[in-house]
């Protein structure tokens, strides 16, 4: 923002310093004036000379005055220097903490959000502004750094189908013998599984905008209608699924969290074991939180694997190439909905291979509610 150019605040403290100095010094002039010169008399007075005051001849007011006014202007005239020059030396000291953070600020607006402003000295307005700016500057650095990793990942996923695409294409120009419906499926394949990232990474930058209303949901109904959506899929795996637990009601967008319930039961259904695999979904209420735990069956995975798993394009076993491959946002879609719901993901590596991952989202307040058990009683 272009703006003309003003007094700097060092000066109107310097001045503001001054003039507050100069009206101190005036005030006690004026009281000076006030309160001992007007009982001095304004002209000669005469004695006898039995009742003469001892100790030489009585002051006159007009002969007080003219001695008073130019020391007076001369304090007057000190207190002007050393208002300003004290005002700017101390306004100096004052704004020194402003002046880093200005620069600190100047620097991230250029880029630099590796700096830290890191202000000394004990707890003020100052230092508390320092440290919401550098928390800031810590927040922000890593929200790039992210978008950047994320960035870069998106380009290198959704360049696979389409490198893919391109050379079936050239093949079967160059081979024009080569059947038809194999061309066909093989691009279909190929096709939907650029249409599914791109849906992810669709829903991922809803979720990031948290744009969206909350309402009470019950999760319990969210694990149905995901078991219902998946049960084709697990029986075409050999995955049974377990589904059961309480009335857990939960504030939040039902659309977020159903893709989120969706996303947990078909991560568990895909990375499972090649047959006769498990599904554990329980939902439930615990400390006043509406929780979702989602177990598996698997391969044994390392706590430092499972740590990454909610990381975007990260998958816990080889990639799969069939119709349900996923396209490593799964979890990251899970994270991220749960995160803007003010809620936890834990991913904990079971003993016996497999995953447990627990959800606890925030419960509505209890008028909320009240009237969504009344309507699901109704």
């Amino acid at each position: 923002m272009d703006r003309q150019p003003g007094v700097s605040v060092r000066v109107k403290l310097t001045l503001s310093y001054a003039g507050f100095l100069m009206l101190a010094g005036a005030l006690l002039m004026g009281a000076v004036w006030v309160f001992l010169l007007r009982y001095v008399p304004d002209r000669a007075m005469l004695y006898n000379p039995d009742d003469r005051p001892s100790g030489g001849v009585f002051p006159v007011r007009s002969a007080l005055l003219s001695v008073f006014a130019p020391r007076a202007a001369a304090v007057l005239a000190f207190l002007l220097v050393f208002g300003l020059v004290g005002g700017w030396i101390l306004a100096g000291r004052m704004l020194a903490p402003l002046t880093r953070i200005t620069d600190a600020t100047r620097m991230a607006t250029n880029g630099s959000l590796s700096h830290r402003i890191r202000l000394p000295g004990r707890g003020d307005e100052f230092r508390e502004l320092a440290d919401a700016f550098d928390i800031m500057l810590e927040r922000l650095e890593a929200h790039v750094a992210e978008q950047q990793r994320f960035a870069a990942n998106a380009s290198h996923e959704l360049r696979t189908p389409l490198a893919t695409t391109k050379a079936l294409l050239d093949v079967a120009r160059n081979d024009p013998h080569r059947d038809v419906d194999e061309l066909v499926e093989r691009l279909r394949v190929v096709n939907a599984r650029a249409i599914n990232l791109t849906e992810a990474l669709l829903v991922l930058s809803r979720a990031d905008k948290q744009a969206f209303i909350r309402e009470p949901v019950d999760l319990s109904l969210l694990v149905e209608e995901a078991a219902e959506t998946l049960l084709p899929l697990a029986e075409k795996r050999g995955v049974a699924i377990d589904a059961s637990g309480d009335i857990a009601t939960a504030s939040g967008a039902p659309a977020l969290l159903l893709q989120m319930t969706t996303n947990l039961v078909h991560n568990a259904i895909v990375h499972n074991l090649p047959e006769r695999g498990s599904v554990w979904v329980r939902t439930g209420v615990r400390s006043g939180s509406a929780f979702l735990t989602v177990e598996n069956s698997g391969e044994k995975l390392s706590p430092e694997l499972v740590s990454t798993l909610t990381e975007p394009f990260q998958r816990g076993t080889e990639r799969i190439h069939n119709d349900h491959a996923g396209v490593g946002l799964g979890l990251a879609i899970v994270q991220r909905i749960v995160h803007v719901h003010d809620g936890s993901l834990t991913l904990t590596p079971r003993a016996d291979g497999g995953l447990h991952i627990a959800v606890q989202l925030p419960a509505p307040a209890p008028d909320s509610a009240n009237q969504f058990r009344n309507l699901i009683s109704e």
